[in-house]
């Protein structure tokens, strides 16, 4: 029971890794709070979790009022606030130069905006109770550029730099704020992405190849890094990110 006592808002957490980290967190002893703007899916995970457990909100991260209606729900249901997983985000891949203002705005309100939007919500409450643990999903894009992937990662290394300036921020009243930067991970994401191709098999087998164990990673391994800087087990990790990814972002490529 790492997380015993505490009260978790989870933003995206109604699948993928999101839903992941509400299982694990719940595990381990803490409440969580569920923001996601597909309210049926957040609903199904909390009532799975149980009503003792879990709460689900539906909510838009680029909707900062609403955000902040979240963490009051968490303090109101469970009586605090001490985690933050900002982890609601999308895909949004185009050319540059077929970027459109929608494609950017689109990427960057969700991608950028709802973490900074989250962690604002968040921190009163924290800096108030004297400390807490907020964790940016971030992403390999954040340190690497992969042609094809434009504006993703514009907005995933300006969470890194989020991180860090609100990590030396707010450490001396008790706050860490850190990432976690998954690659290749084995959600819905993924497996739609490989049901465009014709063989969406091969492509499975052909992204399994990419990584040194020869296989990509899973929603409870990130989940579980997450429990971790959550935990009182991390207390001197702060402004940093935690490359989830099997060793492909340093593996040599000729």
């Amino acid at each position: 029971m790492r997380l015993a006592g505490k009260t978790a808002i989870v933003t995206g957490g109604g699948r993928g890794i999101g839903e992941a980290v509400c299982r694990a967190f719940v595990r381990e002893g803490a409440k969580v709070v569920i923001g996601d703007l597909d309210a049926a899916a957040g609903r199904a995970v909390a009532d799975s979790l149980g009503e003792d457990n879990a709460l689900a909100i539906e909510t838009d991260v680029t909707d900062r009022p609403a955000v902040e209606a979240l963490a009051r729900a968490a303090i109101d249901r469970f009586g605090s606030l001490d985690v933050l997983v900002a982890n609601a985000g999308i895909n949004v891949f185009t050319p540059p130069l077929e970027t459109t203002q929608e494609d950017w705005r689109r990427c960057l309100s969700v991608d950028l905006d709802g973490v900074w939007n989250s962690a604002r919500a968040a921190l009163p409450h924290m800096l108030a109770r004297g400390g807490g643990s907020i964790i940016a999903l971030g992403s390999v894009h954040g340190f690497s550029i992969i042609p094809g992937c434009f504006p993703y990662p514009v907005a995933k290394h300006a969470v890194v730099g989020l991180v860090r300036a609100l990590g030396l921020e707010y450490a001396r009243q008790g706050v860490r704020v850190n990432a976690i930067a998954p690659g290749y991970i084995d959600t819905q994401l993924a497996r739609d992405h490989w049901a465009t191709f014709p063989d969406p098999e091969a492509e499975r087998l052909k992204a399994y190849a990419l990584h040194p164990p020869g296989r990509i990673g899973r929603p409870e391994e990130v989940a579980m890094t997450a429990v971790f800087l959550a935990s009182d087990e991390a207390p001197f990790i702060n402004a940093a990110t935690i490359v989830i990814d099997g060793g492909r972002s340093v593996l040599y490529h000729e």
